[in-house]
């Protein structure tokens, strides 16, 4: 016996009793436990994740620049020059530090050294002579950044203002011919805001948006219209998350959540789905367009010589436009080659993938619509549960009904996705050369074995929800609500197991590494919480460590 529940009251009841016929199936029983036993319904071993708004923008990327400065002694814009170039991966700066150097790191993000450079002060001149437009000016009007090169400010400020316009502003270099070094953001932003305060702002604004978008662990939030947050996680990029607006995306590839799909599964489903290819694949081998009004015509007599509705005569074996008259031998103003034999097979192949296709397309629609009708279900079990409150019964907790109702859209959820997994999974698109004919049987037959006892112990908590239990009598209800727990904890047992079949029987046992499922978490996807600046401050302060330079 596992555990599944958390601790209350209502959720102490869960008993299973496996049958093995040796066919690896179970038989599920519903019986009266004799002891009461709380249990836990895991979370999953998630990746923490925090929402990040637009006020916290700011606050979420000091923390990260905090850390750096801290631990190597650095100025603000030499940290965020660091952590633009290795993609706000602090770890991965303290690592090239200690592999490769100090100096190689600096050369390798364009950073100077400020205590190697040589520095060309332009301070104890009178007077310089800008290298760019050869005017000479007097030190206050020119401007050294730290790789020592010295022009006027006009020049200075023109070269950022055509940057920032352009969308460079994130790593602008200097001027100076075959010098890649990074240009201090606090001189960039005080030469253009005097000439242009709003394309300072500018300016600052996109430094603000690097962390986002150069961030592996930080992305918008693909809601449309934009709710303006970005959701950043802490440990593993394949994951599902939830924003603040309520919208569940994927944080790999930030389309919809689409577990256990990988994310080119589900692109390629998608894909598929909006151009309905294998239905284009049969109707081009089934009808054939007008070659004058271009509508597709289909064929039902045995004679070569169709005609469109517009009127139009063509030949059925090439397409091509014809007379009206024709014979047995051939047909007025027009001949062409012979058929070719091999256009049944090509027709059956068409086809068979056709009702491939709708087998696991249907499926997979059916059970979207119903989480769609599910949806609704949720105030009529508030209904039930205020009925069921205002009757006096021994049992005061209903929470197993609400439970019930978020383990069946969990389930309903993940059930949906199964099937475009399965279609990719046991095709021939993806893994062709991955499984033996008989590995792929196999391995089919295996998931669709788990698959279908998942769907049917779905089925049956939807069709016990959707009872009228508030009017039962006393007995009844406690009986309803002893199958909705026991089912929650079947349906969770077996997802899991179905989740465990998918990493480690069908995609672990591939050499291909690019579809890496979200795992499984039974509460469902994992709403991410508010960053705010207190939460952010308090961070930077345990971040704060021993220099390493």
């Amino acid at each position: 016996m596992e555990d599944y529940f958390d601790g209350s009251s209502d959720d102490e009841y869960y008993n299973r009793v496996y049958d093995d016929d040796g066919d690896g199936g179970s038989v599920y029983d519903f019986q009266e436990p004799e002891d009461e036993i709380n249990y836990s319904l895991a979370s999953g071993n998630g990746p923490s994740c925090k929402v990040i708004r637009k006020e916290s923008l700011l606050a979420a990327q000091k923390e990260d620049l905090q850390r750096v400065m801290d631990l190597m002694s650095l100025k603000e814009h030499q940290a965020r020059t660091l952590l633009i170039h290795y993609r706000w991966d602090a770890d991965r700066v303290f690592a090239v530090f200690v592999e490769r150097g100090k100096e190689w790191l600096y050369a390798e993000a364009g950073l100077s050294d400020e205590d190697n450079k040589n520095q060309s002060s332009c301070q104890s001149l009178v007077e310089i002579t800008c290298e760019i437009c050869f005017n000479e000016v007097p030190p206050t009007e020119s401007t050294t950044m730290d790789c020592g090169h010295c022009f006027c400010n006009n020049c200075w400020a023109e070269h950022f203002t055509v940057k920032i316009n352009e969308g460079q502003s994130r790593r602008i270099t200097c001027m100076a011919y075959k010098c890649y070094a990074i240009c201090d953001e606090e001189k960039i932003r005080n030469l253009v805001g005097a000439r242009d305060p709003g394309l300072a702002e500018k300016f600052d604004r996109f430094l603000q948006e690097s962390y986002v978008e150069d961030n592996k662990r930080v992305k918008w939030c693909p809601s449309v219209p934009h709710c303006g947050n970005a959701i950043r996680v802490e440990d593993d990029e394949y994951c599902e998350v939830e924003c603040a607006c309520g919208l569940q995306f994927c944080f790999s590839c930030s389309s919809e959540a689409h577990s256990p799909c990988s994310c080119l599964m589900w692109s390629l489903w998608k894909k598929k789905c909006q151009d309905e290819s294998e239905t284009v694949n049969w109707f081009t081998v089934n009808a054939k367009y007008c070659p004058k009004c271009h509508k597709p015509v289909e064929k039902f007599g045995g004679c070569n010589l169709v005609r469109c509705l517009c009127g139009q005569p063509f030949c059925w074996l090439c397409g091509a436009a014809t007379g009206f008259q024709h014979t047995w031998d051939n047909i007025e103003g027009h001949t062409c080659g012979r058929f070719k034999e091999d256009e049944l097979e090509k027709t059956e192949r068409a086809r068979k993938e056709l009702w491939r296709y709708s087998h696991y397309y249907n499926r997979f629609k059916a059970h979207t619509d119903s989480l769609k009708l599910e949806a609704n279900l949720k105030e009529k079990l508030q209904v039930k549960i205020g009925v069921l409150e205002a009757r006096e019964l021994q049992s005061r907790d209903f929470s197993w009904v609400t439970n019930g109702f978020h383990r069946l859209c969990r389930s309903r959820q993940i059930l949906s996705y199964s099937y475009p997994f399965a279609y990719y999974m046991f095709g021939s698109e993806l893994f062709n050369h991955e499984m033996t004919q008989k590995e792929r049987e196999i391995k089919q037959n295996l998931f669709e074995d788990q698959q279908q006892q998942f769907e049917t112990n779905i089925e049956r908590l939807s069709l016990f929800l959707e009872e009228p239990f508030a009017g039962y009598v006393e007995d009844k209800v406690m009986e309803t609500r002893m199958k909705v727990i026991t089912l929650c904890g079947i349906t969770d047992n077996l997802c899991r197991k179905m989740y465990n079949c998918i990493e480690n029987d069908l995609l672990g046992s591939l050499q291909q590494t690019t579809h890496i499922i979200a795992p499984y978490r039974p509460k469902g996807v994992e709403k991410a919480s508010e960053l705010t600046v207190t939460q952010q401050a308090l961070i930077s302060k345990k971040g704060k460590g021993k220099e390493l330079c």
